[in-house]
């Protein structure tokens, strides 16, 4: 077994304690359980490997891209694994453990200020690609990130609810995950609703954006996510804690966002089976005062 065939195929745990509806069933779709670490170990290695095929790029081509993390993680592990040299730029506030793992695989890191945020990072890369000839990936515009997740999570999820899912609701960062789940899952019953989590006004959550207009990801389409929760940083801080300490389940603020929009989900439903996704893996943000 290759290590790439250890993408996907992510459990689907049922929540025990953090439900408020008796006739609710809330699953979490453990993404850190890949073998980088999170979620965009999907979307990275179908980039670069249909990049490949296509003859887009060539073994030892330099790639860059900007990235707030997870994707940086999975883009430095495929990238040398597959022979190809990456340079990531993400915000300096990144954890330490993200930088690390990032220069662990091989890749080069560099670091913008942090007030400047990840729109700044993705505009150095858009100027290292014109000046020093790089080759962009550009998660935020290409479709094959969204194809990931119509060709693996949508239909492992579909799969694994027995086609029983009556809403999925995942965080929104290049929105990838959530335009190819909403693909799929939209063909096998349109009925099924497709939640958004985005930052309420003044709240900064890592993996969860409010875009400003120009720096809307190309591959977003409105009218594919049915509707859009807002969650502060208190509110997704708070389940993170409880995710971890009441399910068993160690992940990222993100997560703990997802988690918060499916609660306020159950509330309203008389019944249903919600699916969130699981981002990451809580081990990365240790260093900082998430879970104290």
């Amino acid at each position: 077994m290759a290590l790439f065939d250890l993408i996907g195929n992510t459990p689907l745990v049922e929540l025990q304690k953090i439900n408020p509806a008796k006739n609710v069933r809330i699953f979490a779709k453990l993404e850190g359980q890949n073998p980088g670490g999170s979620v965009k170990d999907r979307a990275a290695y179908h980039m670069i490997k249909s990049a490949l095929d296509r003859g887009d790029i060539r073994p030892g081509d330099r790639l860059v891209e900007a990235t707030s993390g997870n994707t940086g993680i999975a883009l430095a592990m495929i990238a040398q694994t597959l022979g190809v040299q990456m340079t990531l730029i993400m915000p300096d506030n990144s954890t330490s453990e993200r930088v690390k793992a990032m220069q662990a695989y091989g890749a080069q890191v560099i670091l913008t200020p942090a007030a400047q945020t990840i729109e700044y990072s993705r505009a150095l890369a858009d100027e290292m690609v014109a000046r020093e000839g790089y080759y962009m990936l550009n998660q935020f515009a290409n479709p094959d990130n969204y194809r990931a997740h119509y060709q693996t999570t949508g239909p492992e999820i579909w799969r694994d609810t027995q086609g029983t899912i009556t809403h999925f609701v995942s965080a929104m960062g290049t929105t990838g995950t959530i335009m190819g789940v909403s693909r799929y899952l939209k063909e096998q019953n349109a009925g099924i609703q497709i939640v958004g989590t985005q930052p309420a006004a003044g709240s900064s959550i890592p993996g969860i954006r409010r875009w400003s207009p120009e720096f809307l990801p190309q591959i977003y389409e409105p009218a594919r996510v049915d509707r859009l929760i807002d969650i502060s940083e208190q509110e997704a801080t708070h389940m993170t804690r409880r995710l971890a300490r009441e399910e068993g389940i160690l992940a990222g603020m993100s997560s703990g966002g997802a988690l918060q929009a499916s609660y306020q989900l159950a509330q309203e439903l008389e019944q249903g089976v919600i699916v969130f996704i699981v981002c990451d893996r809580g081990d990365r943000y240790l260093s900082t005062d998430l879970f104290e």
